[in-house]
C-alpha cells in the first residue's frame, strides 16, 4: 500500500464527517486559524523580542488585540452568514462522493500546480479589475485595504463579495481540472497556507519566496508592498503576470 493510499484510507475513516454540511466550514476555519496562530504569537511577542521584530516587513507597525479581533470577527461572520448556508445548499443539491483509491503522487503534484497557477491567474485578473475600476474598489475591495500593514488575520478581512468570489475560484478549479478529492483538499490547505503567509507581515528565512528561485514567487514582501502602494503587485503568489503587465514593484 502506498503512503498516499494509507493517508486517504485514514481520511475516509471520517467519511460521515466529510459528508456533513458542517465539514466545509469546520475544515476552512480549522485550517485557517491553525495557520494564523503561529503568526499571531509572533505579533504578540515582536514588540518585546528584537529577534522577531527584525523580520517584520513594516517595523514601525504593531498589531493590537483590537485589530486582531476585528479581523477574526469579520471572518467568523462571513463563514456563518455566507459560507455555511452555501455549504448546506451544496450538500443538499450535490451530495459529495469520494473515490476509494488514492491518486498517484505525479497526479497530485501536477493537479496541485495546475490549480495553483489557474487560481493565481484568476486572482490577478479579479484583483487588477478591482483596483482599476473605482466603483469595484470602493464597493467591494476597499475593506481588505483598511490595514496598510499586513498581519496574518488580515488574510480574510474582506467583504462578502470578495470572500465568495475568490472562494468560488478556489472551489471550482479542482472540479474543472478533474482533480481527485484528496488533491482538492490538499489544494485548499496549500492555498490557505500561501494566503496566510502572504499576509503574515514577516520576511522569514524559510518563507516560500526564499525557497522558490529566480524571483518567480513574490510571497509576503510582494503582497505587503501591494498593501502599501495599492497600484502594483496584483498577483497573489507568483510574479509572472505582474511582470507581463508591468505592475511588478519591489524594494
Amino acid at each position: 500500500m502506498s503512503g498516499l493510499q494509507y493517508i486517504w484510507d485514514c481520511v475516509l475513516g471520517y467519511e460521515t464527517l466529510l459528508r456533513s454540511p458542517f465539514f466545509p466550514v469546520l475544515f476552512s476555519l480549522t485550517v485557517y486559524l491553525s495557520f494564523c496562530l503561529p503568526f499571531v504569537v509572533l505579533d504578540i511577542l515582536s514588540p518585546k523580542v528584537a529577534l522577531i521584530q527584525r523580520y517584520k516587513l513594516q517595523q514601525k507597525s504593531n498589531v493590537t488585540w483590537t485589530m486582531m479581533w476585528n479581523c477574526l470577527a469579520l471572518s467568523l461572520y462571513n463563514h456563518a452568514m455566507y459560507i455555511f448556508p452555501l455549504s448546506v445548499l451544496h450538500w443538499y443539491w450535490r451530495p459529495v462522493s469520494y473515490l476509494v483509491t488514492a491518486p498517484g503522487i505525479f497526479d497530485v503534484v501536477r493537479d496541485l500546480a495546475a490549480c495553483l497557477l489557474l487560481f493565481d491567474f484568476q486572482y490577478f485578473v479579479w484583483h487588477l479589475l478591482h483596483h482599476r475600476v473605482p466603483w469595484l474598489y470602493r464597493t467591494f475591495h476597499k475593506v481588505h485595504h483598511k490595514n496598510t500593514a499586513t498581519f496574518a488575520l488580515t488574510t480574510e478581512y474582506s467583504g462578502a463579495w470578495e470572500t465568495l468570489s475568490l472562494g468560488f475560484f478556489a472551489a471550482v478549479n479542482p472540479m474543472l481540472l478533474g482533480a481527485h478529492p484528496m488533491t482538492e483538499m490538499l489544494f485548499h490547505i496549500l492555498n490557505m497556507w500561501l494566503s496566510v503567509e502572504d499576509h503574515c507581515g514577516y520576511d522569514l528565512p524559510w518563507a516560500t519566496h526564499r525557497l522558490v528561485p529566480f524571483g518567480l514567487y513574490g510571497g509576503a514582501p510582494h503582497h505587503d508592498l501591494h498593501h502599501q502602494k495599492f497600484k502594483s503587485n496584483y498577483a497573489p503568489y507568483f510574479t509572472h503576470w505582474d511582470k507581463v503587465f508591468g505592475t511588478l514593484h519591489s524594494e
